[in-house]
Order: C-alpha cells, then sequence, then structure tokens
C-alpha cells in the first residue's frame, strides 16, 4: 500500500485509519526532512517512509539508510508483479 502526502507532519497518521487492516504501510512525501522523534513514531506504527532519491540528502544522516526511495519501492513492486506464481 502506498499512500501520497505532500507532507507529513501529523497527516502521515491519517494513513494508519486508511489502511487499517495492512500490516507495512508506505508513505511518499516530497516534504524535505522530518524530526527524529517523528520518523522513529511512523516506524513504531510499521509506516514505511518513501522519498524521492534527490532529497534524501534533506533528511537526517542518522535515518536515510532507513528511508526508501521511490525507486526502490517501484522495484519491489515490479518484483512481486513479475514473480512467479505458484500453481496448485
Amino acid at each position: 500500500m502506498l499512500a501520497v502526502k505532500t507532507t507529513c507532519k501529523d497527516r502521515w497518521r491519517q494513513v494508519l485509519n486508511e489502511a487499517n487492516r495492512i500490516g507495512k504501510k508506505h508513505l511518499l512525501t516530497v516534504q524535505q526532512g522530518i524530526s527524529l522523534n517523528q520518523f522513529r513514531e511512523m516506524r513504531a506504527h510499521d509506516v514505511q517512509l518513501v522519498v524521492p532519491a534527490d532529497i534524501i540528502k534533506l533528511y537526517h544522516k542518522d535515518i536515510r539508510s532507513e528511508i526508501m526511495t521511490l525507486e526502490g519501492f517501484l522495484g519491489e513492486v515490479k518484483t512481486l508483479v513479475e514473480k512467479p506464481r505458484k500453481r496448485s
């Protein structure tokens, strides 16, 4: 599941209600950085932050490796779509 919000602020919490039956939620944003506390809270609720690669450098260095790029997300989706399905 990929939700899209221009900014995170407290709006990321809307994703929790919008997809309450989905375990891991992905949130795409173009917001240029968030606080460490906000990021940790998002992670605690299984929200994976997704941003365009060119703005990751605007996030705190301690969390950059935990942020997924949009390209990385699309690669994961492509892998899921192309994965051969087992026949019953």
